[in-house]
C-alpha cells in the first residue's frame, strides 16, 4: 500500500460501488486526510465516522477545499450534470478518478480541461465484497505518484492492473466487467442441468453455487493454471471426461464465450463512441 493521502479525497456518489470503495479506503487507512463524499441522498452508513464528511452537492464545498484525488463513481448517465461542476480542482496536483463504464479519457477532457490529471478505470462488483479486480488507464498529464494512488485507492477493494491503451479498457468491460454476470449465468445452467437430470432443485442450487464458488476459491490458491486443475479433475473414461467432449466440442463453450466477449467489446466501443 502507498503511503496515506496527505490532502483530501472527494467521492463523487455513494451509491453501492461508491460505498463499497470507500469502507475498504477507511480500512486501508489510505485517506488520513479525510474523504467528503457528495451525495444528495446521504451516507447514513458513514454519518458516525469522523474521516468522513457528507455533503449534498458541489455548492457546499468551501472556497479553500483542495482534494488530492476526486473520484467520480456515479452512473454514466448522471456524469453530464455531475463532471462539470468539478473542473475547479483541475491542476497539476489533483487527479480524478473516474469508474464511470463508457465515458472516455477524452469525454472528462471536454468536461474538466486538457490539462486535468484522468485515470479511467473498470472495476467490478465483487468489489462490493472486497474480491473485484479493476483495470486503470491514466492520460498524460498523470505523473507517477498519482498513477500509484489510485492503483492504491482500487487495491482496496481487490486486485488492480494498468494499461496505457485505452483501448483496450473496451474488452477489460467485456471480459471482467461483464464476467460476474456470466459466472452467475454458469451457475444458473449447471443448477437447471443438475434438476434436468433428477436433482432436487435445492439441492441442485446448493451444488451449482458451492462447486463454482470453492472452484474459484482453488484457482486463486493454486499455483497450477487452469487447464492443469481441469485435468486433475478428469480421469481417463471418467463422467467429467463425457461432459468435456461436449464442452471443449468444436462448437463448445469456448467459441461460444469468445463470441459473447466479441459482442460485449464491440458494444463497449459503440457506447464509448456516444
Amino acid at each position: 500500500m502507498t503511503e496515506k493521502m496527505k490532502r483530501p479525497l472527494l467521492l463523487i456518489g455513494c451509491g453501492k460501488m461508491g460505498g463499497a470503495m470507500l469502507s475498504g479506503w477507511l480500512d486501508s487507512g489510505i485517506t488520513a486526510a479525510g474523504v467528503t463524499v457528495i451525495e444528495p441522498a446521504g451516507a447514513p452508513d458513514f454519518s458516525g465516522n469522523a474521516s468522513v464528511t457528507v455533503c449534498a452537492d458541489a455548492s457546499e464545498l468551501g472556497a479553500d477545499f483542495d482534494p488530492e484525488a476526486v473520484v467520480f463513481a456515479v452512473k454514466p448517465q448522471q456524469m453530464d450534470a455531475a463532471a462539470p461542476s468539478y473542473a475547479r480542482f483541475t491542476g497539476p496536483s489533483t487527479v480524478f478518478l473516474s469508474i464511470a463504464a463508457g465515458k472516455t479519457i477524452g469525454y472528462f477532457e471536454a468536461q474538466l480541461g486538457a490539462k486535468a490529471a484522468i485515470i479511467r478505470a473498470m472495476p467490478n462488483t465483487p468489489a462490493a465484497i472486497g474480491q473485484g479486480i479493476t483495470v486503470l488507464c491514466p492520460n498524460a498529464s498523470v505523473n507517477a505518484a498519482q498513477s500509484v494512488l489510485c492503483q492504491s485507492l482500487m487495491q482496496a477493494v481487490g486486485e488492480a492492473e494498468t494499461v496505457q491503451d485505452e483501448a483496450l479498457i473496451d474488452a477489460v468491460t467485456a471480459v471482467s466487467g461483464g464476467g460476474p454476470a456470466y459466472v452467475f449465468l454458469l451457475i444458473e445452467c449447471l443448477s437447471e442441468a443438475g434438476v434436468a437430470a433428477g436433482l432436487p432443485q435445492d439441492l441442485a442450487a446448493q451444488l451449482a453455487l458451492s462447486t463454482v464458488a470453492g472452484s474459484g476459491q482453488l484457482a486463486l490458491a493454486s499455483d497450477e493454471p487452469p487447464s492443469k486443475l481441469r485435468e486433475n479433475v478428469t480421469s481417463p473414461g471418467g463422467t467429467t471426461l463425457e461432459a468435456l467432449k461436449i464442452l471443449m466440442a468444436n462448437d463448445g463453450l469456448q467459441p461460444l464465450m469468445t463470441r459473447a466477449i466479441a459482442a460485449a467489446t464491440e458494444r463497449s466501443r459503440e457506447l464509448a463512441g456516444g
